[in-house]
């Protein structure tokens, strides 16, 4: 499955109207995207639940696998994603 400029877009959009503050892509979609298996993202400002209802929502309309964090807290992990990923938002 390759990442489209369509996808990351609406990934985008519906972060944004979910109140993202800051989404970052991450994972095998940043580093081969053209063999990424699925997509990876980091989210900020997007409070309990709500983050994981937009997760649902993006496999839906994206047709694809989709795995998603909070940066906060912040952790060893949500550090590698803001040097490794790429911001989105």
């Amino acid at each position: 499955m390759a990442v489209s400029n369509a996808q990351i877009e609406r990934i985008i959009a519906l972060a944004k109207s979910y109140g993202a503050t800051r989404l970052i892509l991450f994972g095998s979609a940043v580093e081969t995207p053209l063999e990424a298996r699925d997509i990876d993202i980091a989210c900020d400002g997007i409070p309990g639940w709500k983050l994981y209802e937009l997760a649902s929502r993006l496999e839906n309309e994206l047709g694809a696998s989709l795995d998603i964090v909070s940066l906060t807290p912040p952790s060893r992990f949500t550090e590698y994603i803001v040097t490794k990923g790429k911001a989105l938002l």
